[in-house]
């Protein structure tokens, strides 16, 4: 089985972190392929940034060799219905799939996050997403993302420091990690916390065995059918009808 793990930012670091919490979770015969997108912000934190960092992922989708799964590795989950269009893989957000993780061992999980206007932007998602029974709330802890691989910052401290007041005002029984780049702090933070930790990109991981190990695929019926053909004009010209990747209709079949 090959899972293709795409970091949406433009921070190979990032990536390199990512892929090691995926390797850490993945079954043994699961191979997981990595890859930073060349277009688009270096940190996604705010709606712009997810909007710049779509056509990066589309790319990430698009070319290379198709996988038999797909995660986006950031809390936005930025394209990811757009990304459904466009293949029968099944494509994996890691905010989803962190959320739903957490209803299976938690009747209520806070979600740490990074700055508050990506806090709002969560709050977005556990609504879209049906959560609001679950989620108990979201907070933010004013680290910006690319601070988190910074050891001056005491990002560390300070997210367990906001897991322990999540624990204790929000009532909650689990902890959901509200960004990519705090994979590698889940097991630190469990092991303080006394309850689970999840982080997104290893359930997103073990999500997308389960699913392709069912045999099942996105549904190509309604909405998640590809995409239109139709004439795209100025530095998206390359993605219309017959000129570009999207050419319907075709669909890009999982490996």
């Amino acid at each position: 089985m090959r899972i293709k793990l795409i970091n949406p930012n433009t921070t190979s670091s990032m990536t390199d972190l990512i892929g090691a919490a995926a390797r850490a979770v993945a079954a043994e015969r699961t191979e997981i392929i990595t890859t930073t997108s060349r277009s688009g912000p270096a940190s996604i934190e705010g709606h712009f940034d997810e909007a710049m960092s779509v056509i990066g992922l589309v790319d990430e989708i698009l070319e290379g060799p198709p996988a038999d799964a797909y995660v986006i590795a950031c809390f936005g989950d930025p394209g990811l219905l757009a990304a459904r269009e466009l293949t029968d893989a099944p494509v994996f957000g890691i905010a989803e799939a962190a959320m739903h993780a957490a209803t299976f061992v938690s009747t209520g999980f806070s979600v740490v996050t990074t700055l508050e206007r990506t806090r709002i932007i969560t709050e977005h998602l556990v609504r879209s997403y049906g959560m609001e029974h679950h989620c108990r709330r979201v907070r933010a802890t004013d680290v910006p993302v690319l601070e988190l691989e910074n050891p001056k910052s005491n990002a560390r401290a300070t997210i367990l420091a906001e897991c322990e007041q999540a624990l204790l005002e929000d009532q909650s029984s689990a902890i959901v990690l509200g960004c990519a780049g705090m994979a590698d702090l889940a097991l630190y933070l469990e092991d303080r916390l006394q309850v689970p930790v999840i982080d997104g990109v290893a359930a997103a991981v073990k999500f997308a065995e389960a699913i392709v190990g069912m045999g099942l695929k996105t549904s190509k019926r309604g909405d998640l059918a590809l995409p239109l053909p139709k004439i795209y004009r100025g530095k998206l010209s390359g993605y219309g009808s017959g000129t570009g990747p999207v050419t319907p209709p075709a669909v890009l079949k999982a490996s």
